[in-house]
C-alpha cells in the first residue's frame, strides 16, 4: 500500500513538472517583456519625480481657478459633441449589425464571407477614431461632420466584433428547431437569433454611445468640431483657465451621459 502511494505521488510530481516549467517560462517571458518595454519607452521614475513639481505648479498657477464666466463659449460645442456621439453611434450600429451577422461562424456557412466580415471589422478597429478624423478633416474640411463619420467608422469596428462574438454564443438549439420545420433564413434570424441577441445588443450599443462622448472630445482636437476643438483653441491661445472650464464641461457631460445610458439600459433589459 505504501509503495503504491509512493508511486502515485511520484507520478503526480512527474505530471506536474511540465506545467510548472511552462509557468516558470511564462513568468520569465513576462519579466523580460516588461524590462524590454521599459527600456524601449525610456521610462524613468526619476524623470517622473522631477516632473511632479512642474505639473503641480502648472495646475496651481495656470489652470486653477477655471474661468467660470466663459461657460457660454462651450455650450454650442457641447451640443455638437452630443450630436456627433449620437449620430456616430447610430451609423456605427447600422453598419455593425451587417458586419456582425456575416462574421458569425454559426450563422454564415461560407467561410470567405465570414473572413471578409471579420477583416473589415479588424481594419476599422485598427485605425483609431482620431486617425479617421485627420483623414476626413483633410477630405471634407473642419467641423463636426468629419468627426461624426470618424466616430461612426471607429465604432463600427468595435461593435462589428462584439456583435459577432455575441451571436456566436446564442443557443443554436432554437435555430435548428426552426430550420427543422422549414423556416426561412429571415424567420430564423428574427424569431430565434434576435431574441437571444437583443440583451447584448443593447448593452454594447449603449456602451459604445458612452465611449463616443470621449471620442468626440478627442477627435475635436484635430479640427473635427465639438468640445475638443474648443478646448484645443483655448490651449493654443494660452487661455488655460478657459481650457479648464472646457475640461469641466467634458467631465460633466460624461457623468450625465453615463447616468442616462445606465438607467436606460437597465429599463430596456428589464423589459426583455
Amino acid at each position: 500500500m505504501d509503495r503504491n502511494m509512493e508511486n502515485n505521488l511520484a507520478q503526480l510530481k512527474k505530471s506536474r513538472r511540465p506545467g510548472q516549467l511552462r509557468l516558470l517560462f511564462a513568468i520569465i517571458l513576462v519579466i523580460v517583456a516588461v524590462i524590454w518595454s521599459w527600456a524601449g519607452t525610456g521610462f524613468s521614475i526619476p524623470a517622473i519625480m522631477r516632473g511632479v513639481p512642474r505639473i503641480y505648479n502648472f495646475i496651481i498657477d495656470d489652470l486653477i481657478p477655471p474661468r467660470f464666466d466663459s461657460w457660454q463659449k462651450f455650450l454650442n460645442p457641447t451640443l455638437q459633441t452630443l450630436y456627433m456621439a449620437y449620430v456616430g453611434a447610430i451609423f456605427a450600429i447600422i453598419l455593425s449589425l451587417g458586419l456582425g451577422i456575416i462574421s458569425a461562424n454559426n450563422l454564415i456557412s461560407n467561410r470567405l464571407i465570414v473572413y471578409l466580415g471579420r477583416g473589415i471589422s479588424s481594419f476599422l478597429r485598427a485605425v483609431p477614431a482620431v486617425a479617421w478624423a485627420v483623414i476626413l478633416v483633410a477630405a471634407v474640411g473642419l467641423g463636426p461632420f468629419a468627426g461624426t463619420i470618424a466616430i461612426a467608422l471607429g465604432g463600427a469596428g468595435m461593435l462589428g466584433k462584439t456583435y459577432a462574438d455575441s451571436l456566436e454564443e446564442i443557443d443554436m438549439g432554437q435555430v435548428e428547431a426552426l430550420k427543422a420545420v422549414g423556416a426561412s433564413w429571415f424567420q430564423v434570424l428574427t424569431q430565434a437569433v434576435l431574441p437571444q441577441f437583443l440583451p447584448d445588443f443593447f448593452t454594447w450599443s449603449f456602451y459604445r454611445f458612452d465611449l463616443n462622448i470621449r471620442s468626440a472630445a478627442v477627435v475635436g482636437l484635430v479640427g473635427a468640431g465639438g468640445l475638443g476643438f474648443s478646448l484645443d483653441t483655448a490651449i493654443r491661445l494660452f487661455q488655460f483657465r478657459e481650457a479648464t472650464m472646457g475640461i469641466l464641461w467634458i467631465f460633466g457631460l460624461i457623468l450625465i451621459v453615463e447616468f442616462i445610458t445606465a438607467k436606460s439600459r437597465d429599463k430596456i433589459l428589464e423589459g426583455l
